[in-house]
């Protein structure tokens, strides 16, 4: 569990989600999850925003008959490696010899938010994984044995057959964050403000911020690792809380005035609340970066379809660009 939750006040509170997901069986559904979560913390108004899928990390090791052997295969492999006096090619013979096989745990994250204050950055992220571990390919063949600890443990080539189930999917919690007293860390990392900030600000000054709520339409994705003097660098990049359908930037190159004004109300009715066109221009990439400076001339021509304040926002960009 990361310093932010230890040092934020809702210590009790990831303990209780990790129970909630031991307790709750995948197959009870979404609603049954939100239930759990929402006895955990009754004060707070926690809902789902997203769920990312389709990565995977490396599981186990287990026998031809479907038997665990380990639970960890990196370090599994390593030992056995030491065993075989780091010789890849004698661990793989033994391999293949028993028919050891690889598994995996494939998931999908399911991000919960609930608000914890009045700023577009106060709110509490829950990150739940919904995993199935799988009996993937064997750990090596004669056909084509591995050369190396990384091919062995994670072979890239499609499997022949079909990957088995292993056991029934389960739930289990990845992160609790206190975004609030995250960004603030990260802000102490630097004198400048850094993109997430410059983001969230943008979104507080736009038309998007008196007109929807930050964490409806966006998750942070963060991260927390050493650097090579073992300091902690702590980063943050937002992610479009799509359901269904992105919103598509459909206008002709080059458009201005009234055609370029239409597309840009096109997409923001398509996303849900106003200014997602600039948004998403940092994010997602669906919006050409051209589209800030055609804005900026027509407002400068006499076009005025943005109010003030979101025109300050682009031009903001445009004197200082940055992007995710």
């Amino acid at each position: 569990m990361s310093d932010a939750v230890a040092q934020s006040k809702w210590r009790a509170f990831p303990g209780a989600v990790a129970e909630a997901c031991v307790r709750v069986p995948v197959s009870a559904g979404p609603a049954a999850l939100g239930n759990a979560i929402a006895a955990a913390a009754p004060k707070l108004a926690f809902r789902q925003v997203l769920e990312r899928g389709g990565w995977y990390r490396l599981g186990g090791v287990v026998s031809a008959a479907g038997e665990r052997i380990a639970g960890d295969i990196e370090r599994w492999a390593q030992a056995g490696l030491a065993e075989h006096g780091d010789d890849i090619h004698a661990l793989a013979e033994e391999c293949a010899e028993r028919g050891l096989r690889a598994t995996r745990l494939t998931g999908k994250t399911h991000y919960w938010i609930a608000q914890t204050g009045e700023g577009a950055g106060d709110f509490l992220q829950l990150e739940i994984e919904e995993l199935q571990e799988t009996i993937c390919q064997p750990l090596a063949s004669g056909d084509d044995p591995p050369t190396s600890i990384e091919e062995l443990i994670d072979s890239r080539q499609d499997a022949a057959e079909k990957p088995k189930p292993l056991g029934v999917p389960f739930y289990a919690l990845r992160r609790v964050t206190d975004m609030a007293d995250f960004l603030a860390r990260m802000r102490a990392q630097r004198i400048e403000a850094q993109p997430v900030h410059r983001f969230i600000a943008a979104w507080e000054a736009s038309s998007a911020g008196h007109g929807a709520e930050f964490s409806n339409h966006w998750v942070l994705a963060v991260r927390e690792h050493l650097d090579r003097y073992r300091q902690t660098i702590l980063s943050a990049v937002p992610v479009a809380a799509i359901v269904g359908s992105p919103p598509r930037f459909e206008c002709a190159l080059g458009a201005r005035g009234l055609g370029l004004s239409e597309s840009l109300q096109r997409f923001d009715r398509q996303a849900g609340y106003p200014m997602a066109w600039f948004f998403h221009m940092l994010t997602t990439k669906s919006v050409p970066h051209a589209a800030a400076g055609l804005v900026v001339e027509d407002m400068q021509s006499g076009f005025a379809y943005l109010p003030e304040r979101d025109v300050a926002v682009v031009r903001d960009w445009l004197h200082r660009p940055y992007g995710f």
